[in-house]
């Protein structure tokens, strides 16, 4: 396994361990149990934790990919970018909920505002964790690029449609 099979097995971690745990962190609120909130803290912690080998992983994929021929640059250059932004708001996120977990546990009076916040903040993190996920995978799956991130299929089809 080189480094960059390492980051493509690692990177999926932190963006499906937060949309578990909002999931998890909803039935808590519905159901009003304190201990499926505390679970969903815990999945929240993990979640931070596995952005840790996915986020480090991440130059040595690039020196693997700087080897092969037709990758763009610029497309890595903006995964990097964009992992950097969705990393630090996914350890944000694992400092809520060491805090909500502190204070469910301790039965503090903000509890029921942090959980609030969690939610709140996990969307925020899952957008971010849709954008780096999307950029990453255009790096190597033209496929899924837009016109914007130079999809050459897609100019194709628009000029073919244009000659009609």
């Amino acid at each position: 396994m080189n480094a960059a099979h390492f980051h493509l097995v690692m990177n999926h971690l932190p963006i499906i361990i937060p949309m578990i745990g909002l999931l998890v962190m909803l039935g808590g609120l519905i159901l009003k149990s304190e201990v499926i909130k505390r679970t969903a803290y815990a999945i929240f912690i993990m979640g931070a934790i596995a952005t840790v080998p996915a986020f480090a992983s991440g130059e040595g994929a690039e020196e693997v990919l700087e080897k092969m021929q037709d990758v763009s640059h610029k497309l890595i250059h903006e995964h990097e970018e964009q992992a950097e932004t969705f990393a630090l708001l996914s350890y944000a996120l694992g400092v809520i909920a060491i805090v909500g977990l502190w204070s469910n546990w301790k039965k503090k009076s903000f509890t029921s505002m942090i959980s609030y916040l969690t939610v709140v903040m996990s969307l925020v993190v899952l957008f971010f964790a849709k954008q780096t996920g999307t950029s990453g995978g255009e790096i190597r799956h033209s496929e899924i690029r837009t016109e914007k991130s130079g999809n050459p299929s897609e100019k194709k089809v628009e000029k073919e449609v244009d000659d009609d």
